[in-house]
């Protein structure tokens, strides 16, 4: 049976063991869990979900707990890897006793040098790492309990000293993205911050008893697709009844510097890269409402008719001369599918640890407060 009778306040606390795979990786721009379940619970069991903005998987965590398969597509590595984790059930003991079999059975590694990584991470910790990072990334298929296995350890990979058990591998640093190296040398150096030892094997363990509990949601089926949802074609045999999903707003382009020692993780340059390789166009409105309106046209394709389009949508200060609901107007006007708007409702204050304009806090004042836009597939 679908699980429509969750009290709500369970799906704001990410610690209540139903949602703890959903916070697996702390990571900007997600938006609530409560989003797309309420949506979602007016569903049907039998009804298929798709996410072209798909992120870490909010969507898709929110239709499992409802019983209802999903899909979803995302041009970032780091979000396609946490994203993939909200599908699967895996046996914590299976996946400590692979990260300990990786680590005693390694053929050596590549371990990054220089400054930053010296401060960054003690150097057994740094070793084991890599070791564990080689594995991931030259291995042909991941099984589930690689992909949990990867998960797990991206939300461990940097974070916050804590006073007592260690909850992350590196040295003092934000949870939810990675601090540049030159300004993290700095920090670390002025407040003489040293890497402590943190035993790797055993964090994992500790993290996946919690996370991969026996209350998590029954697993559904799904896929979760690394690539353009603009272009992305033939990678599902579904047509779908939902499309939720909430876009980057307008001028919100550097998830991949900002995630960059994730995307080292997942086999990726030990320097920041600056690429926009795969997102939406952000030098001027008219090419990101264009690049809006193919990743609707190309959702319309993947739909079944009468299908609803639900999306969360908002906007940075400063940055777009239009508002929220006229660039989504105008990309689906664009886009000429089938896609009828019937409301657009304000979403409120988006909340400050979740909001995608918190991402630009030190460079913007104030919010633009967020709209939900329905609309249904008239073909």
């Amino acid at each position: 049976m679908p699980l429509k009778n969750i009290d709500l306040k369970i799906l704001e606390n990410k610690i209540h063991p139903k949602v703890r795979l959903n916070a697996i990786c702390p990571y900007f721009t997600m938006f609530p869990l409560i989003f797309p379940y309420k949506v979602l619970s007016h569903a049907k069991s039998t009804d298929l979900v798709y996410d072209p903005f798909c992120g870490r998987g909010t969507t898709n965590y929110a239709a499992r707990l409802l019983g209802i398969s999903s899909y979803g597509i995302d041009s970032n590595p780091v979000a396609h890897a946490i994203a993939q984790a909200k599908l699967i059930n895996a046996n914590p003991k299976d996946i400590f006793s692979r990260c300990v079999d990786i680590l005693n059975n390694s053929q050596g590694a590549i371990i990054p040098q220089g400054e930053f990584w010296e401060l960054a991470y003690n150097q057994d910790t740094l070793i084991d790492l890599s070791i564990l990072r080689n594995y991931l990334n030259n291995k042909p298929r991941l099984d589930k309990i690689d992909v949990a296995l990867r998960a797990v350890t991206l939300g461990i990979l940097h974070g916050p000293v804590m006073k007592t058990q260690p909850s992350y591998l590196s040295n003092q640093m934000p949870r939810t993205f990675a601090t540049k190296p030159d300004y993290s040398v700095k920090y670390w150096t002025e407040r003489s911050l040293k890497p402590g030892y943190v035993d790797l094997a055993e964090l994992i363990k500790r993290k996946t008893q919690y996370i991969f509990n026996d209350q998590l949601p029954k697993k559904v089926s799904g896929k979760i697709v690394l690539g353009d949802s603009r272009t992305i074609n033939n990678v599902f045999e579904k047509k779908f009844d939902w499309v939720i999903t909430s876009p980057p707003y307008y001028g919100m382009s550097t998830y991949e510097q900002d995630q960059w020692l994730r995307n080292w993780f997942l086999g990726g340059s030990e320097k920041v890269e600056y690429s926009t390789k795969g997102q939406l166009k952000h030098y001027s409105e008219n090419a990101f409402t264009k690049d809006l309106a193919k990743v609707w046209s190309n959702a319309a394709k993947k739909s079944k008719p009468n299908a609803k389009l639900i999306i969360r949508f908002g906007a940075l200060p400063s940055k777009s001369d239009k508002t929220p609901s006229e660039l989504i107007k105008e990309s689906l006007a664009l886009a000429d599918c089938g896609w009828k708007i019937r409301t657009i409702h304000t979403a409120g204050k988006p909340i400050d640890s979740k909001r995608q304009a918190n991402q630009f806090k030190n460079s913007t004042a104030g919010y633009i407060e967020e709209i939900d836009v329905f609309a249904t597939l008239n073909i």
